[in-house]
């Protein structure tokens, strides 16, 4: 394994930017780029940046957020993959536009369908987004960790105290996934951002 080290979403952008852009075409005409890891670990961020450097160098790229495909708190699971798959995954490699339901966190419900023309360059981002089910069509896969005291605190400094126990609850159930999947182990490359730093080490295969 090779190692190196960045400083700031920037930074961890600017390492990924040539990774993804000679990474190969495995999803019809589409680059799939998952960026994955435990809820708190700093993906939302990550992709964020990734998307504004490919953005900035003229590159298509779209965002999808496993957080509008979860049904609520427990939905992290075999039904959430199988969706992703139906919605999204497939209808892309055959060439043919996704189309994937908003989950509506405050009504409990899915609502609204969104359109997704195929891409160059799709952002597939939170946990789950590397699940074993569509690996054959993954062109890189991200890994962002941090340690799970610092997740628990990021997550109930965005959402209040009150989410502790769900949010405990989840964490239980998204190292049950991983495990299953082995997404750490499959990662092409992996960030650490749980001391202020995005340390990386990219994985040589």
């Amino acid at each position: 394994m090779a190692e190196s080290s960045a400083s700031g979403s920037d930074a961890v952008a600017a390492t990924l930017r040539p990774m993804v852009l000679s990474a190969p075409v495995r999803l019809g005409r589409t680059r799939l780029v998952c960026v994955d890891g435990p809820a708190g670990s700093g993906k939302t961020s990550t992709a964020a940046a990734l998307e504004a450097a490919l953005q900035a160098g003229g590159h298509e790229v779209r965002v999808v957020h496993m957080d509008d495909l979860y049904e609520g708190w427990t939905g992290l699971d075999a039904a959430l993959e199988q969706r992703l798959v139906d919605q999204v995954v497939e209808p892309l490699a055959a060439g043919r536009p996704g189309r994937w339901q908003r989950y509506d966190w405050t009504r409990s419900r899915f609502a609204e369908w969104h359109d997704l023309p195929p891409p160059r360059l799709l952002l597939l981002e939170g946990c789950g987004s590397g699940a074993l089910d569509h690996s054959a069509y993954v062109s890189l896969l991200v890994w962002v960790e941090a340690d799970r005291d610092t997740r628990l605190r990021r997550g109930i400094e965005r959402d209040g105290p009150q989410v502790e126990p769900l949010w405990r609850a989840w964490m239980d159930r998204e190292d049950v996934h991983f495990d299953r999947n082995r997404t750490r182990q499959r990662a092409d490359v992996r960030f650490w951002t749980g001391d202020g730093r995005a340390s990386y080490a990219r994985v040589d295969t």
